[in-house]
């Protein structure tokens, strides 16, 4: 897969929205409810679950045959 900047220079804003759909997911640390956790999103930022530490997050990530990616 051609991945170079110039790539991401010519792709439509729905391109590039769908980009990694199918391999990767998103995990950022949140809040729930005043407790520490963290969010799992689609490549598309689709919330897709919340789980207690970012280890777990990421190995439910694996488990789905996805690359976990870190959001600070």
């Amino acid at each position: 897969m051609n991945t170079s900047p110039a790539l991401f220079r010519h792709l439509s804003p729905e391109d590039f929205a769908a980009f990694g759909v199918d391999h990767v997911a998103y995990v950022k640390p949140v809040s729930v409810n005043g407790v520490a956790a963290f969010a799992v999103h689609a490549a598309d930022g689709t919330p897709l679950t919340v789980l207690p530490d970012r280890e777990v997050a990421s190995a439910a990530v694996r488990q789905n045959d996805l690359e976990p990616v870190s959001v600070h």
